[in-house]
């Protein structure tokens, strides 16, 4: 059985047809969903009513604010903007924040650091936990044009977006930091900082809508979320580190317990999107920061490093032993990655089909059990967060190559893309249909959305999903430009890889009606999800989680091992 066809947590009902392709590397079956093959209600079937009736209420929004998402982008767009937020965009990625955060414990800013790995965890996990509850799409394309650096960013759901969760909370947490009384920082540099934060969010924030990868509900949900999350830790924090550090080794076991628990309640999406894999990633990082932190505190390292009368002064120990300290941590952080994946591939298959014969096991959707598969292939792209060495190569030569690496897309990219441009499309031919009958209902403000989708979410009808929250927009679209854009909704063909351009004019490109495409077809050019092995998320919450003990504990230790501690540095000036 695919592992796709399972249930969720939540006590969905089982997807639709399913279709097995043919043995994939090392014996392991290459099994995909077949997306064409589902009717048109999947998310009634896939998700359970409550997030159904969720997900019916927010449809609406998503489609009413895409035809002004679109006219912004028109609008606006031009060749030099396009090269720079799709690579500041890049500085709101978890890749990004994992190489840079632990530069931060050891170049003498570890409170700061810790500060930021929670937050941007938090941030993470929360952002992707509403992600596959509400299984919402990203705007539609066409109309909006998707100029990204990542392909893989456009397989998650749009509602709300990390970016901006991301963004806000550093800056939010950056600029409490800078005005506390901690700051150690010229009022002059201060003030340089606090600019710079601005300036990062707003790069960040209005980026996601100008390369149309989010809507306006989207980047408004997530910069809260990431103000509240900053707010929090801020105030927070010295309660939670005076806990932590005077406690036995009762709370970093709790506090690793919780974590895992918040891992297994995560909601099972509706499609195959990787927001779950992110959040396993950063809960690791938690863990063993938290382990790693609570274990130095308690050695003579913790005096110079943690604490407010911490004596590490990064300007005493000197540019060429902080440069070497990095570089040395950066290969410690690698190398126990390149060994330890590995590794844990090929043994927890074996332990995992013992524990399946036991009826233990606790499968997701989309990732298949290991009584189906022989060995999981040690080399799959299987990590957005932080890339494998063989990785980086090919991301210089994109950033350097023609357009700096900014592609812009056009139509549908993933399977909740799919979904939406043929639940749209199935809209358009109904009214097409009541016109020509004479029965064209009016088309209702934005104030008629919320009874409208309250209508939809209840009893389901034979007429599928696109009954419910489907009719509604805003009155303002129906003339001008606004209408233009609208009428590309539903339009355009699949945008795979081999089908992303690199951007000419920018302007909006308009589907025509020759160029839809059947729902059998259009699921067909979609490229495909890789196989995911149930073996991956214990591997890649154990991975992350010796990286966070790495950098905040054992590389410390490491640097007094080899002549680049600062057990030696005379005390903060």
């Amino acid at each position: 059985m695919n592992s796709a066809n399972r249930g969720s947590s939540g006590g969905s009902g089982p997807l639709a047809s399913t279709s097995t392709t043919a043995p994939a590397t090392n014996g392991a079956e290459n099994k995909t969903i077949d997306a064409g093959l589902k009717s048109q209600d999947h998310y009634r079937r896939a998700l359970p009513r409550w997030r159904y009736a969720l997900r019916q209420r927010l449809l609406p929004l998503v489609r009413w604010e895409t035809p002004y998402l679109a006219y912004l982008q028109n609008a606006l767009r031009t060749p030099a903007l396009d090269s720079y937020f799709a690579i500041t965009a890049n500085l709101g990625t978890h890749t990004f924040f994992m190489t840079a955060l632990p530069i931060m414990f050891w170049c003498g800013f570890p409170a700061f650091g810790k500060g930021l790995v929670r937050i941007l965890a938090a941030g993470v996990f929360f952002s992707g936990w509403l992600k596959d509850l509400c299984s919402l799409p990203r705007p539609l394309s066409p109309p909006l044009q998707r100029i990204t650096m990542s392909g893989s960013v456009a397989l998650e759901y749009g509602f709300p977006s990390t970016h901006s969760a991301n963004a806000v909370s550093v800056a939010v947490y950056s600029v409490l930091v800078l005005r506390s009384e901690g700051n150690i920082f010229p009022p002059s540099v201060t003030l340089a900082f606090e600019i710079l934060a601005y300036l990062y969010t707003v790069s960040i924030v209005f980026g996601r809508l100008y390369c149309g990868m989010h809507g306006f509900l989207d980047v408004i949900v997530g910069s809260l979320m990431g103000a509240v999350i900053s707010l929090f830790e801020f105030y927070t924090a010295p309660i939670t580190e005076q806990w932590m550090y005077s406690s036995s080794w009762v709370a970093p076991v709790v506090l690793a317990l919780v974590v895992v628990v918040l891992v297994r309640v995560h909601p099972e999406p509706a499609d195959d999107c990787p927001c779950f894999d992110d959040s396993v990633a950063f809960a690791g990082t938690i863990i063993g920061v938290e382990s790693g932190t609570w274990h130095i505190a308690q050695s003579h390292l913790g005096a110079i490093y943690y604490g407010p009368n911490a004596t590490f002064d990064l300007s005493a120990l000197g540019w060429p032993v902080a440069v070497a300290r990095v570089v040395f941590g950066v290969l410690i952080v690698f190398a126990w990655r390149e060994v330890a994946k590995p590794t844990l591939l090929r043994f927890l298959p074996h332990l995992f089909r013992v524990i399946e014969t036991h009826g233990w096991s606790l499968p997701r959707r989309y990732f298949v059990p290991a009584s189906e598969y022989k060995d999981v292939p040690l080399h799959v792209r299987d990590d957005n967060v932080l890339p494998n060495v063989s990785d980086f190569p090919k991301m210089v030569r994109s950033i350097r190559g023609p357009g700096r690496g900014r592609s812009v897309s056009i139509g549908p990219q993933s399977a909740a893309d799919a979904y939406e441009t043929l639940a749209y499309r199935e809209r358009r031919r109904r009214e097409s249909l009541d016109s020509e009958n004479g029965s064209l209902r009016p088309k209702r403000s934005l104030l008629g959305l919320n009874g409208e989708a309250a209508e939809g979410a209840g009893e389901a009808t034979s007429e599928g999903e696109d009954q419910t929250g489907t009719c509604s927009q805003a009155s303002g679209v129906q003339s001008g430009s606004l209408a233009k854009y609208e009428q590309m909704m539903g339009q355009g063909t699949v945008a795979g890889d081999n089908q992303s351009f690199q951007d000419t004019s920018g302007a909006a490109v308009k589907g025509e009606a020759g160029d839809e495409l059947g729902e059998q077809e259009m699921f067909s050019k979609l490229v495909k999800p890789r196989v995911r092995y149930d073996v991956e998320v214990v591997t890649k919450l154990v991975v992350y989680t010796g990286i966070g003990l790495f950098a905040v504990d054992l590389i410390l230790i490491a640097f007094e091992m080899v002549g680049l501690g600062a057990s030696h540095l005379p005390l903060r000036s």
